[in-house]
């Protein structure tokens, strides 16, 4: 979803296009004036996974019908979709969705519709049960969750069934789902909702295991590092029992008992972190057998401090993306886009990141180029348009031969005409996200005579970011998680001609991807971003930003959410490992190298991570962050409030963009080394 549609309302936001959109240009008319919406129907009532037509019309102060109004409505992102004629339902629960239109000359004051929402569940059509993996043997217990799903495909979030043991005398299970071995003999646990049910039978044995041999190495480790958690049960005559169930828990003494605080690692499987430093007592136990082991945890101890070396500031406009490259002539440049700027975007020579120097700027028909990127070759680049004044909307594709003076070799917009919000560009192919519905391919080979090759479109979801690796496309899609497509990798049956889907990963978010090959480990992370514009519910509900977001001045804008991280080593088993989140902000664009995490974390500023070896858990919690830089600016068009959009390493420095104060270059300095 758009950033900006997402700030001006509650927690995301969609552009209805069946309104003719803002112009672009000061030679365009300018929108006519709103005195009132309505919305078809006036209150909204779904089920979840279903949709229904849904409109807002626009009146002037006459009762004339405005056909050419933008308008814009939202909800929260996570229980429902405005789409192009229609509203869709993700989550059960009562909301207040809101239309607004903000397109007045000065003085003229937004007009705002409040649209209740009702989303209920349909009937529950079947059940689920996922048993921890082991024999039941008795003294020993296995937990078990409960998956409901409707007839519609949907899944019953949240779910909270009935529990009960044919036999509590063979074996009990509590209204978690957690199955406790009592005595030998045959038992069934059933789980039950609203008519529907599912059984899990059990034989349970008596317990064999009389002693647990510790299998771990390791005495001495770091915050964040992952220990496997390896122990073997066995009989009285020492030989393995395979599928006994092992627990596993910790006790912990803090290195400093007034400082660290206690909840202070976390177990997860087979796998252990320790978010601070201390020693900690790994148990494994399983029925009255047990062993344990001492680890010793040191700090991690990765802090260096950040200069800014360099700046672009931008004050025309807001500033969106960049992308740095190196041009045909040798020399380094950075193609700049800005929001609500009337579609300019700007080139800067950064071969020289302690003076950024601008060196052109190109004019394309549209409000906002929210995106930008460049071919790893440095053939071509290309520009997102959103807000066109004809609606076409589309990509606007730059011949860089000149790469300080770039020139428009065409434009593209089959299939694009909802508006392009961000891309990815391989030499030979543009991916550009259409109207946050599906994703375009096209040929670019000549870059002036740009060609259709196909897309790919995922039922209800809506499409905010993709990356592309190794001929895989991953991207975000709010509504149903992480989508992995085949475009040409091959391995799955996919081509560029023929995407094919490869597996969906049903995370809550759909904002931002990066996927990341870790060359210490071999696997592939997932980093997968939020973003949500809205505080609302939280401790501090932020600042009330969107009267005067993208305006000169104005108030200080606010963000939640957080950075995911998915196994995703193999595509069809992925598995969500750890998180990067701080509470008072929220996450935006990612970029990992060379086991740094890039991180633009909106007003929480540009944030560098150490996402080294194997990750578990909350890296803020295991002191994992390298430095932090926020980029207050007097000068800003928001002064002094940080908001940064995107961050990358380049040559050995870092680059980020601001939302109010444009371009900046920085550095890490060397680590100083501590003095006894």
């Amino acid at each position: 979803m758009n950033l900006i549609r997402d700030a001006r309302l509650v927690t995301c936001s969609s552009l209805l296009t069946l309104l003719v959109g803002t112009s672009a240009s000061a030679q365009q008319p300018p929108q006519p004036v709103v005195a009132r919406l309505v919305a078809e129907p006036a209150s909204v009532t779904v089920q979840v996974g279903d949709s229904l037509p849904f409109r807002v019309i626009a009146f002037d102060s006459a009762g004339r019908v405005l056909t050419n109004a933008t308008i814009r409505v939202g909800g929260p992102r996570r229980a429902v979709f405005f789409g192009d004629g229609f509203v869709r339902g993700f989550q059960a629960g009562l909301f207040t969705a809101v239309a607004t239109w903000s397109g007045g000359p000065a003085g003229v004051p937004n007009i705002t519709l409040n649209i209740p929402v009702t989303i209920s569940y349909p009937p529950l059509n079947r059940i689920e049960i996922v048993a921890e993996p082991g024999r039941l043997y008795t003294d020993v217990s296995l937990a078990h969750v409960a998956r409901g799903f409707h007839a519609n495909g949907s899944e019953r979030k949240g779910l909270v069934v009935t529990w009960r043991s044919s036999n509590p005398a063979v074996a009990t299970v509590d209204r978690f789902g957690n199955v406790s071995g009592l005595k030998p003999g045959s038992v069934t646990i059933t789980a039950s909702l609203e008519g529907a049910q599912a059984e899990q039978r059990y034989v349970v044995a008596a317990n064999p295991v009389t002693q647990i041999e510790m299998g771990i190495k390791a005495e001495k480790i770091k915050t964040g590092d992952v220990v496997h958690l390896a122990a073997t049960a066995r009989r009285a005559n020492g030989s393995a029992v395979p599928d006994a169930p092992i627990t596993w828990s910790f006790t912990y003494v803090p290195d400093d008992s007034i400082v660290a605080p206690g909840a202070s690692g976390i177990v997860d499987g087979r796998l252990f972190a320790a978010n601070h430093a201390g020693r900690y007592t790994l148990l494994a136990q399983s029925g009255s057998a047990h062993a344990r082991t001492i680890l010793e945890v040191a700090p991690r101890d990765v802090r260096r401090r950040i200069t800014i070396t360099g700046r672009g500031s931008i004050s025309s406009a807001n500033t969106s993306d960049f992308w740095p490259w190196t041009g045909k002539d040798g020399r380094d440049y950075a193609l700049v886009g800005t929001w609500g700027g009337d579609g300019w975007a700007l080139v800067y020579d950064i071969t020289d990141m302690d003076n950024l120097i601008k060196t052109d700027s190109i004019k394309v028909d549209a409000r906002t180029i929210n995106d930008v990127t460049v071919s790893p070759d440095g053939r071509y680049g290309a520009l997102s348009r959103e807000g066109a004044s004809n609606r076409i909307n589309g990509v606007v594709i730059l011949d860089l031969a000149i790469p300080a003076h770039p020139r428009v070799a065409a434009t593209f917009d089959q299939e694009l005409t909802g508006g392009v919000h961000n891309m990815f560009a391989t030499n030979e192919h543009l991916f550009a996200v259409s109207g946050g519905a599906k994703y375009v391919i096209i040929d670019v080979k000549d870059i002036y005579a740009p060609k259709y090759v196909s897309e790919y479109r995922h039922p209800n979801a809506r499409l905010h970011d993709l990356w592309v690796r190794d001929g895989i496309a991953y991207s975000a899609q709010g509504g149903v998680g992480t989508v992995i497509v085949d475009v040409g990798n091959g391995k799955y049956g996919g081509t560029i001609e023929k995407p094919k889907l490869i597996n969906v990963f049903p995370v809550n978010s759909g904002h931002e991807i990066y996927p990341y090959v870790q060359a210490s480990t071999g696997k592939t992370y997932l980093f997968i971003g939020d973003e949500e514009m809205s505080r609302a519910g939280r401790v501090w509900e932020g600042t009330n930003y969107r009267s005067t977001l993208g305006k000169a001045g104005g108030v200080a804008q606010t963000s939640g959410g957080y950075t995911h991280i998915v196994d995703f080593t193999d595509p069809m088993n992925p598995r969500k490992v750890g998180r990067y989140q701080l509470e008072d902000y929220g996450s935006h664009d990612i970029i990992v190298e060379d086991d740094v995490l890039y991180q633009a974390y909106y007003d929480g500023g540009v944030r560098l991570v150490d996402v080294s070896g194997e990750l578990l858990g909350n890296l803020y919690d295991q002191g994992r962050e390298i430095a932090v830089f926020k980029p207050y600016d007097p000068a800003g068009r928001t002064a002094n409030a940080p908001f940064v959009m995107n961050a990358m390493p380049w040559k050995g420095r870092v680059l980020f963009t601001d939302f109010n104060s444009g371009l900046w270059a920085a550095k890490l300095e060397p680590k100083r080394t501590q003095t006894p």
